[in-house]
């Protein structure tokens, strides 16, 4: 079952690239992806049927949805130079975790911690209160700790803190 709603996810975050950004369709299928991410864990563990694979699933999941959603938002959004630039930062420093987490381990890994959900969910909400509180405002909460995050993700990677590691991401 946990991986059906992971699969919907998928779904809905390839869905989102045929409809405007920030238009009712979109903040639906924004919304359904949402929370197929916050249950699908949930449901699996509880179930006792959580996996590697579906662990595996989950992941390319999150990565399919903040890609297609970083395609049909950013044009849709004015962003200040710094923003980007703090955006391309936490992206180096997370793509630095994966290639170094490749090295010490021969395959990909993902981590997963009660601040990477702290950040999701806050990364998550940013587009849905973009209407109230302004991009430089929310930007900066969700960024230091997007950066907290990936710093502290390259810490666990590189120490070889079992428990947060999934490998074999992809």
């Amino acid at each position: 079952m946990a991986n059906i709603i992971t699969v919907v996810r998928i779904i809905c975050s390839m869905s989102l690239l045929f409809f405007k950004a920030f238009s009712p369709a979109f903040y639906t299928l924004y919304i359904v992806a949402g929370i197929s991410d916050m249950v699908d864990g949930t449901i699996a563990r509880k179930t006792n049927t959580a996996s590697d694979f579906g662990s595996k699933l989950d992941t390319s999941a999150d990565i399919v949805l903040v890609t297609v959603c970083l395609i049909k938002m950013i044009p849709a959004i004015a962003m200040p130079l710094w923003i980007i630039i703090w955006i391309a930062v936490i992206a180096f420093i997370k793509v630095i975790n994966i290639l170094s987490g490749y090295v010490m381990r021969k395959e990909l890994v993902a981590v997963h911690t009660v601040m990477n959900k702290v950040t999701g969910i806050a990364l998550f909400l940013l587009p849905l209160t973009l209407s109230i509180i302004d991009l430089k405002y929310s930007a900066v909460f969700v960024c230091v700790l997007a950066t907290v995050v990936a710093i502290q993700e390259g810490h666990l990677i590189r120490s070889g803190a079992e428990k947060y590691v999934t490998k074999g991401l992809l």
